[in-house]
């Protein structure tokens, strides 16, 4: 699973807050809904291929528990 720290400091966390889409982000990573990280991946204008890694770690459930 996913979790916040795996993105701190990243791009995406500071596009995420500055729509204020944090806690619906993660959310939707919880939830393994994948449309709806696109969705607000796309919102926050994150290119292709950071879209695709994001999805390809929920898939994988990379984790570093």
């Amino acid at each position: 699973m996913l979790k916040e720290s795996d993105f701190e400091g990243t791009v995406i966390l500071e596009k995420m807050a500055a729509l204020e889409k944090i806690d619906e982000f993660f959310d939707a990573i919880d939830s393994d809904d994948f449309e709806k990280v696109k969705f607000l991946l796309r919102q926050a204008n994150v290119d292709h291929e950071i879209i695709a890694m994001v999805i390809q770690k929920m898939m994988t459930g990379d984790s570093r528990d």
